[in-house]
């Protein structure tokens, strides 16, 4: 956490020594230890909650791009759909004009034998 090397941890244990003394410095080390091990975990809970937050945000930009290919995809199908149902209807009315020109023809009288050998 620190750059503290051994020498001055060794410093730093003799200057707490003396101004201390030899009484009190078992009492000060668990203290700081203690503090040092909050300070520790508090910091670790930090970190937790910045990755997760980081993760959050990355699963709502997965969810809003799946969101919009989904809408993506509804809107092709939804214009294939419609191409469809129109090629239908135009192939429907193609179908109706060829059975009414059919059933016009059908009714169309015939030639009269007679008006054909009236001709001759």
């Amino acid at each position: 956490m620190f750059d503290i090397a051994f020498s001055e941890l060794v410093i730093i244990a003799i200057v707490a020594l003396i101004v201390i003394g030899p009484e009190k410095l078992p009492k000060v080390a668990r203290t700081i230890g203690t503090v040092m091990g909050r300070m520790q975990r508090y910091m670790t809970q930090i970190k937790e909650e910045v990755n997760r937050e980081s993760r959050f945000a990355q699963l709502q930009q997965l969810q809003q791009e799946v969101q919009e290919a989904v809408s993506s995809a509804q809107t092709g199908l939804q214009s294939q759909v419609n191409n469809l149902a129109h090629d239908i209807a135009d192939v429907g009315s193609e179908m109706e004009h060829q059975f009414q020109d059919a059933s016009i023809g059908a009714v169309k009288p015939l030639p009269d034998k007679n008006q054909n050998e009236q001709k001759n």
